[in-house]
């Protein structure tokens, strides 16, 4: 059988890589990806695995963006950190989840129910969605400022002051209208947890933009967007030919 796994934590897919060829020795490891625009690209390019292992977070957003761009009919067993009971409704499908971090007991508990299911039809696009819904929080509310540690003192900054967030060398900047840029003591994927994604957009691994910073697009080799903003930037924001797509559906809605 041949296996994809989805991971943007390299420990942790070299850890399941390791499992898998004690619990399963005949799996075949067709490729291991970090990120929604290599699954989307892979997905595109290869037959089907027979079983997908995923992360739902991944480095450029939520792993259930691959879906909006591929149609994937194998098996997905994913691999979460979110508590067990908030997924007990997903627990009777035939997709199944391990709780990081895995364990040997957990994968082959995941193997057998798999084995179960196999060569039967499944249909992952209603159960991704009923999964979607599951997790999603009631009500859920965002934040409308970021209390920003600035040597002694922490700075009120509102988020709809908020042009653009990026990594720079490894520090994580929220630029505001006026140009200032705010050190952030967050992930990208920590901040975004927060932002209304109606307002915000993960346009790459880097750069999280605000609706009302764009100013234009650029065609870009090999069918990518070039994202212009109305403030400076320090660097091209690149959306690439996987995510087009969603972009523009973001933008339009």
């Amino acid at each position: 059988m041949t296996a994809l796994i989805v991971e943007d934590e390299i420990i942790a897919a070299e850890t399941l890589e390791a499992l898998l060829a004690k619990v399963q020795p005949d799996v075949e490891i067709a490729a291991v990806l970090q990120s929604i625009e290599e699954t989307v690209e892979w997905m595109e390019m290869h037959p089907s695995p027979d079983l997908i292992f995923m992360d739902i977070h991944l480095a450029d957003g939520s792993a259930f963006r691959i879906f909006d761009s591929v149609d994937i009919k194998c098996p997905i067993i994913f691999t979460t950190a979110y508590d067990e009971y908030a997924l007990k409704a997903f627990d009777v499908n035939s997709i199944d989840y391990i709780l990081k971090p895995i364990s040997t007991g957990a994968l082959e508990k995941a193997m057998a129910k798999y084995s179960n299911f196999k060569g039967e039809s499944v249909y992952n696009k209603d159960i991704i969605n009923r999964l979607m819904e599951t997790l999603k929080l009631p009500n859920k509310s965002y934040k409308n400022y970021f209390l920003i540690p600035e040597k002694d003192k922490l700075i009120p900054v509102q988020i709809d002051d908020v042009k653009y967030i990026y990594i720079d060398t490894k520090i994580v900047k929220a630029v505001t209208a006026n140009g200032k840029a705010y050190y952030m003591d967050k992930t990208l994927d920590e901040i975004a947890e927060h932002l209304n994604p109606q307002k915000f957009f993960r346009a790459n691994r880097q750069y999280i933009i605000a609706r009302s910073a764009i100013k234009d697009m650029s065609v870009w080799f090999g069918n990518k967007l070039s994202i212009n903003l109305n403030v400076e930037v320090p660097e091209k924001i690149i959306v690439s030919k996987a995510r087009v797509r969603e972009f523009k559906q973001w933008l339009t809605e």
